[in-house]
């Protein structure tokens, strides 16, 4: 059960500042600043995606972890975490980012990258329908509390309800998080991360057979 404070909630544009400080405090390590270093261009830019898909896209989910007993800003409660559903496939959802990399970034490396994903995912996944955990980040002051947790079981909520299988990336030291979810990690030891898939349940009332 989720910490009584914390609570889940749909983001808004008026979130994405926020939204992007908590990614940019969350992954720090040097292949993710190489790809997205931490400048004005660079933060404009995932606003400007990320404002894009929530006024967009409708099967993209955004979602907020809020602290309801913090005083963080101005007497607002904080948030701090927060995650994206994908409800379509791959060919229905077109580019995953709305605008071409800055030059601020790494292109060559930001390509490796996310064609690399997009491959594990179809590799795993083929054409079953699923849905897709885009992202997940949670502020350092916040590890180990529950509130990913609470982004990643509202997915699997939904992969439940609607019968389908339920996908994500996840680095090898952060799979242990989806494992408890029911996610296995399909991909080799080789991989350097790990490509997850939750297959899809009976529904309450059908056979197995």
């Amino acid at each position: 059960m989720a910490p009584s404070q914390l609570t889940l909630e749909k983001i808004t544009v008026e979130d994405v500042p926020a939204m992007i400080d908590i990614w940019f405090a969350a992954f720090t390590g040097p292949h993710v600043r190489k790809a997205m270093p931490d400048t004005p261009g660079v933060r404009k830019w995932f606003a400007d995606c990320t404002i894009n898909d929530i006024t967009e896209h409708p099967h993209q989910t955004y979602l907020k972890i809020v602290d309801l007993e913090s005083n963080y800003n101005e007497g607002k409660p904080r948030m701090v975490a927060w995650g994206k559903w994908d409800s379509s496939m791959p060919d229905e959802r077109g580019p995953r980012f709305f605008l071409p990399w800055t030059e601020e970034m790494d292109s060559d490396f930001c390509s490796l990258v996310f064609d690399a994903y997009d491959k594990n995912r179809k590799k795993v996944m083929g054409d079953e329908k699923h849905v897709f955990l885009d992202t997940l980040c949670t502020h350092p002051d916040y590890w180990r509390r529950g509130a990913g947790s609470m982004v990643v079981k509202w997915g699997c909520d939904l992969a439940d309800k609607e019968g389908v299988s339920a996908y994500l990336d996840s680095s090898k030291d952060g799979a242990p998080l989806y494992q408890k979810f029911g996610f296995v990690d399909e991909g080799t030891p080789e991989d350097t991360s790990a490509p997850m898939a939750r297959r899809k349940r009976e529904r309450s009332g059908e056979s197995n057979e």
